[in-house]
């Protein structure tokens, strides 16, 4: 599989330097689609900080992505639905350190989640 980033420079606004606006995929056999994942730990319980949810998250989503024999490396899409704008920074520094110098399209939405405790949520596409 090949993933090709394209980040268009003409006509459009500059993309920032933790995402790419959008992420060719050429010769990809499987793919896979993650449910928006939240910090929940294994008996369901979420993180009790911010911090401790985004680290649930992201071992949440290795543990998927491992299911079906994938790693982070295979996201070329994300989407994070965030309880709060002020959240924003926290997600995109977590996400960065996830995926270290791997860049995909990225979309932060601020939405009211489905319990008040949870405090993001994650959906991938992954491709291999």
């Amino acid at each position: 599989m090949e993933t090709i980033p394209r980040n268009p420079t003409d006509g459009i606004y500059a993309a920032t330097d933790d995402y790419v606006h959008a992420m060719e995929v050429r010769g990809a056999a499987r793919l896979l689609f993650v449910a928006g994942t939240m910090g929940l730990d294994a008996q369901g319980r979420p993180g009790a900080t911010l911090a401790e949810q985004l680290e649930l998250i992201w071992d949440n989503i290795r543990a998927i992505l491992a299911s079906a024999g994938m790693t982070v490396g295979n996201i070329v899409r994300l989407t994070s639905y965030l309880r709060d704008a002020a959240y924003a920074e926290a997600n995109a520094a977590a996400r960065v350190a996830a995926l270290g110098d791997r860049r995909v399209p990225t979309t932060a939405i601020v939405a009211q989640t489905l319990d008040s405790d949870w405090l993001v949520e994650i959906e991938v596409i992954a491709a291999a």
